[in-house]
C-alpha cells in the first residue's frame, strides 16, 4: 500500500519566483490498487512522483510504503520497495545489451546479491515466463540486442525489468506518452497483463484521457499540488472522456477563484 500524509514542498522559498509543488497532498492506495493520476502541466504530477521514489525531499509530510515510513529514506534504499518506468523507452535499457543481459543487470540492481553466475538455465527460464506476460513475443528474443526492438517493445521490456524484483509499488511516469497511438495502446495492454498477473499496487500519471478512463481503479486529478478530485467504483466506470475535462475544468476554475 501507498499513503502520502500532507506532502509539502516548494521551491525557491523566500524568492520571487517561489513555487509550491505539493501544497499538503494526501492521497492513499489499498494493496493492489491500480490508482491513475491526471493533471495539467505543473500540477505537481512529477513532483509527487519523486517524492515517493526519493528523488524529491519533502518540506514536511510523511511517504508510506507497505506500512514503513520511507520520508527519510534513500534513493538507492527505497529502490528495493518500489520501481519506475519513465517516458523515455530509452531511459529504462542498454541498447548494446541483449534482452536476456538487460533482465540480468535489473536482476541484480533490485536486489543485495552481487553478479556469480551470471545468465543460467534458472533465469533463462524465469525471464522468458516474465516476458511473455506481455504477450509481445519477447520471451522469443532474449537473445536479441536492444536497440534491436521497436520503442513500444523496449518500453514493455523496461516495465518488466522494473517489476523483476517483485516491488511493493510500481510508479509508472507517463510511460506511454513518448509513443504513437497505436504502440501506446499495446504498451498499456502489456502493463495491464503484467500488473495484474503479478497483483502489483500501481501509481500511473498520464495525459492520455483514454487509459485514465479505460484503466485502473480510481482516478486522481492534481491541480495545484493537491488532489481535487478521486472518481472510483461505479463512478469511474461510468465516466467518460468529456466528463472528465468537464470536471478538470470546474476544479480548475473554482482553484484559480480561490487564490
Amino acid at each position: 500500500m501507498l499513503e502520502i500524509k500532507s506532502a509539502r514542498k516548494v521551491f525557491y522559498k523566500g524568492q520571487a519566483d517561489e513555487k509550491v509543488a505539493l501544497n499538503d497532498l494526501s492521497l492513499s492506495l489499498a494493496t493492489g490498487e491500480f490508482g491513475i493520476v491526471i493533471g495539467s502541466n505543473g500540477a505537481g504530477k512529477s513532483s509527487m512522483l519523486n517524492a515517493i521514489s526519493g528523488a524529491l525531499q519533502l518540506d514536511s509530510g510523511q511517504i508510506i510504503i507497505n506500512g514503513n515510513d520511507v520520508t527519510a529514506m534513500p534513493v538507492h534504499k527505497r529502490a528495493l520497495r518500489l520501481a519506475r518506468v519513465f517516458q523515455d523507452p530509452m531511459r529504462g535499457t542498454a541498447a548494446s545489451m541483449t534482452v536476456a543481459e538487460n533482465m540480468l543487470l535489473a536482476e541484480l540492481r533490485s536486489s543485495k546479491r552481487s553478479f556469480r553466475k551470471g545468465l543460467n538455465a534458472t533465469r533463462i527460464a524465469a525471464y522468458k515466463e516474465r516476458l511473455a506476460l506481455l504477450g509481445l513475443g519477447l520471451e522469443d528474443r532474449l537473445n536479441t540486442r536492444v536497440e534491436l526492438l521497436s520503442g513500444g517493445q523496449r518500453q514493455s521490456l523496461s516495465l518488466i525489468m522494473a517489476v523483476g524484483g517483485s516491488p511493493d509499488l510500481l510508479l509508472l511516469d507517463e510511460h506511454t506518452a513518448a509513443l504513437d497511438p497505436r504502440t501506446a495502446d499495446i504498451v498499456m495492454q502489456a502493463t495491464i497483463r503484467a500488473v495484474n498477473a503479478l497483483q502489483l499496487t500501481t501509481l500511473m500519471v498520464t495525459h492520455n484521457m483514454q487509459h485514465a478512463v479505460d484503466f485502473g481503479h480510481r482516478i486522481l486529478m492534481l491541480n495545484a499540488g493537491r488532489v481535487q478530485l478521486e472518481i472510483a467504483g461505479a463512478e469511474k466506470e461510468q465516466t467518460s472522456i468529456p466528463d472528465l475535462i468537464n470536471h478538470f475544468s470546474v476544479k480548475s476554475d473554482h482553484m484559480l477563484l480561490a487564490s
